[in-house]
């Protein structure tokens, strides 16, 4: 009787988690289509634009590496922005004075950052994402200070709204605009690694998964992997929004009916098998691999630890 009772709170809990998934799906779709209203395009269009055009009016693009990329060269480029304004505003045409060695306009490249002079007292930051080894999409920030001295604030972007800029822009933007930067990048590599993780497994495996739903970030993720002998649910947490791998993991097996039935015979201490079960294995390689991988590698051992937790009546 616990047993069953223990089975039935737990139908509760999941489909609780299934309606609460469902409400994030709908929310996404709507959000989605949000987001995709011509004055996001607009937005996005024309700082892409200003971005090429301040590119191609640069007269040379630096690479740097490692410690190149420092707060002194921030400083330079914040003063070449301000520097040049002063000169626009002093000559009131920015083609009556010839340009100089000083007047120079510099691209900087950082990894998948791109860092160029706008207009006016602004700097852009082009980020450019990727996932494995192929371009996905590129990110704009803007930012901008009213004098040399005073703190950089985010102008404009074009940052998914569901990634937190403006709680990174209060943390370190003031104190820390060179890791402010960085990190603005490692969370949209980040948000489209595990977008693109989850696009994968679909793409190769979606007949074999029964449901999945994922938060907008893609820090929550769960899944149903429908397999003849039993259900295994699959729950997966980012805490970190610049993780690429889940630090919370749950696999959770749970037997059929037709299975449990044909078995009674062969592993009488069943009755007192928990349910569901764990299956330790999974969630090891799901915290060590990428998604496709991890996903794989369970339903290549599937059958085996299934073999041995129901008929061993010995836990996983």
């Amino acid at each position: 009787m616990g047993e069953v009772n223990f089975m039935q709170e737990e139908d509760i809990r999941l489909e609780t988690t299934r309606a609460r998934f469902a409400n994030v799906v709908k929310r996404h779709a709507q959000l989605t289509e949000r987001l995709s209203r011509d004055s996001d395009k607009m937005i996005f269009e024309r700082l892409q634009k200003e971005f090429e055009a301040a590119r191609a009016s640069q007269s040379q693009e630096i690479n740097l590496d490692g410690e190149q990329w420092n707060d002194g060269l921030l400083a330079t480029v914040r003063e070449q922005v301000h520097m040049e304004a002063d000169r626009k505003t002093t000559s009131g045409d920015a083609n009556d004075m010839p340009t100089s060695h000083f007047q120079e306009k510099v691209t900087y490249r950082v990894g998948n950052k791109v860092i160029c002079c706008l207009e006016g007292t602004r700097i852009g930051i082009l980020y450019e994402t990727s996932f494995a080894g192929e371009p996905c999409e590129l990110y704009h920030c803007v930012l901008e200070s009213k004098s040399f001295l005073e703190k950089m604030t985010v102008l404009e972007h074009t940052i998914p709204f569901f990634l937190p800029i403006r709680e990174v822009e209060n943390d370190l933007l003031s104190s820390n605009a060179m890791r402010f930067i960085d990190h603005i990048g490692e969370l949209l590599q980040a948000y489209v690694d595990r977008r693109e993780q989850v696009r994968l497994v679909k793409e190769l495996y979606g007949n074999q998964i029964g449901e999945l739903y994922h938060s907008l970030p893609y820090h929550m993720i769960e899944f149903v992997l429908e397999d003849s002998d039993c259900k295994v649910t699959v729950s997966l947490r980012y805490p970190d929004l610049v993780s690429v791998l889940p630090t919370r993991v749950k696999v959770l097996a749970w037997p059929m009916h037709q299975y449990k039935k044909s078995h009674t015979s062969s592993a009488g201490a069943m009755g007192s098998q928990p349910i569901p079960a764990r299956l330790s294995y999974a969630e090891d390689a799901l915290r060590t691999m990428s998604l496709p991988e991890a996903y794989a590698e369970i339903v290549l051992n599937l059958q085996q630890a299934l073999q041995q937790m129901f008929q061993g009546g010995s836990p996983c």
